[in-house]
């Protein structure tokens, strides 16, 4: 018995739609339930990941895969219970596909039973250890990463740079163990002190002054969202970053956040696995797509989320948006992920997590004297994560 099947208690949802054309055939639109945090200072993070999604459903005129989608969308204000809540009433609706969630701890409440219903989950966002071993399920894709996968990349660029003394902190839930446990694994220098921080934290002077303290060479930090922003502007106001490197992931320190943090992320060394400006047809298309619908640039949360759409896309399309008649189809197209990623080199791996290339970039002055991401080295090529070996799921 799966993971998934042991823990799971029955989820569904309600929401907000947006609607495409039927097929030729009056097909009714499949309806895809997008659960994800909207509101608390994380909630610009959510909004990226949805305008992601649905730029893929309008760049169709409604449709996926050929296949007319009505996505449902419902906010979980960063809380499992509502989360789960919300899954349990789409799924008492009849939604037989989900996506959307960003926050791990949310997920992990959602998931299980999303599967146990025999339902599919493709998460866009967060990847946690719990799925990619042996709790993995057939029914369950991670789109964007493994949780280890931003924390373990920086511990190589750290073996790289020859750094050997670090303080690694991240907040106490399942992403934030899972990127800290990510690092640990690979890191080949000594650790100072594993720091753990609340999730909706604001306050970081305790902390400051105990990596103060600590004079360590650089500093792994996993904060996205609202306490990474006040962590960047309490970290520059501090001092710290005239002494201590920081080395950590894009996810610490996203568009968004650059531009909400005046200078304060400026010499950050990032791990990522996009960025606008790689260079590939599919992402230059994306890029431009999106600014000219929503008038900014994509995060790294609006690829990956586009990215998600256009693999279920694909799937939809191998399986005539029969999703229950033709489950094994739907499954194993998601498998094959037969479709152009905007990170580039992109496949999925047995646990059904991505295996693709990271890159190490800078938090620097453009030709503009903008700051932005510059690229300074690929890490690793064909990363996948260590729990793939676990997963030995039903097919």
């Amino acid at each position: 018995m799966t993971f998934f099947k042991k823990l799971g208690v029955a989820l569904a949802l309600s929401a907000l739609s947006a609607s495409g054309p039927a097929l030729a055939q009056k097909q009714e639109p499949l309806r895809i339930g997008f659960i994800t945090t909207l509101s608390t200072p994380a909630g610009y993070i959510g909004e990226d990941e949805r305008d992601g999604f649905m730029l893929a459903v309008k760049q169709e005129q409604g449709k996926l895969g050929g296949v007319p989608v009505d996505v449902v969308v419902e906010d979980d204000g960063l809380k499992p219970a509502s989360g789960k809540q919300t899954a349990e009433r789409m799924l008492q609706d009849g939604i037989k596909l989900f996506t959307g969630i960003n926050f791990s701890n949310v997920l992990v409440a959602v998931a299980p039973t999303v599967v146990r219903n025999n339902a599919f989950y493709v998460s866009l966002n967060a990847g946690p250890s719990t799925f990619a071993g042996e709790g993995c399920d057939k029914n369950y894709f991670a789109a964007a990463f493994q949780n280890d996968s931003y924390s373990d990349t920086a511990a190589i660029a750290a073996n790289n740079m020859g750094i050997k003394k670090m303080v690694i902190m991240a907040p106490n839930y399942q992403s934030g163990r899972d990127a800290l446990n990510g690092f640990k694994r690979v890191y080949k220098g000594e650790i100072l002190a594993e720091i753990y921080t609340k999730l909706d934290q604001s306050d970081f002077s305790v902390e400051l002054a105990r990596i103060r303290s600590l004079a360590p060479e650089a500093l792994f930090e996993f904060l996205p969202g609202g306490a990474g922003i006040n962590f960047a502007k309490q970290w520059a106001n501090s001092g710290l970053n005239d002494s201590v490197k920081m080395v950590t992931t894009l996810y610490s320190m996203d568009d968004r956040m650059i531009a909400a943090t005046g200078d304060a992320g400026e010499g950050f060394l990032l791990t990522t696995e996009w960025t606008a400006d790689m260079d590939n047809a599919a992402n230059k298309q994306f890029v431009k797509a999106f600014q000219e619908e929503y008038g900014r640039r994509p995060t790294v949360y609006a690829a990956t989320s586009y990215d998600t759409a256009r693999l279920i896309a694909s799937a939809l399309k191998a399986a005539e948006g029969d999703i229950e008649g033709k489950a094994d189809v739907f499954r194993e197209a998601l498998r094959k992920a037969d479709f152009d990623s905007v990170r580039g080199n992109f496949k999925m791996g047995p646990n059904h997590y991505p295996i693709q290339d990271w890159f190490l970039v800078e938090v620097a002055r453009n030709d503009v004297g903008k700051l932005d991401y510059k690229f300074v080295d690929t890490i690793i090529k064909d990363h996948g994560d260590p729990y793939a070996g676990q997963c030995k799921m039903d097919k």
